[in-house]
């Protein structure tokens, strides 16, 4: 019994630290834009991510898509 004078204090000392992390984070802006980080991993390394969500390369000019050798839109 006389663990819980230890345990309980502990606990709540640990919750505290976890909320206050998790303020930090969020005063941080770690969670503003949690679609753009999946987007950036397919992105190349030049192109800017799309706003609306949508493929960047829709919709796009034929000159302005890159050059790989599937893409024969690009070329006349």
């Amino acid at each position: 019994m006389d663990i819980l004078f230890l345990l309980v204090p502990m606990s709540v000392v640990l919750a505290l630290l976890v909320l206050a992390l998790f303020a930090w984070a969020l005063n941080g802006g770690q969670f503003d834009d949690v679609e753009q980080e999946g987007e950036r991993i397919l992105l190349d390394g030049g192109q800017a991510p799309c706003s609306a969500g949508l493929n960047a390369r829709q919709g796009a000019p034929a000159a302005a898509l890159p050059e790989w050798p599937g893409n024969t839109r690009g070329t006349p």
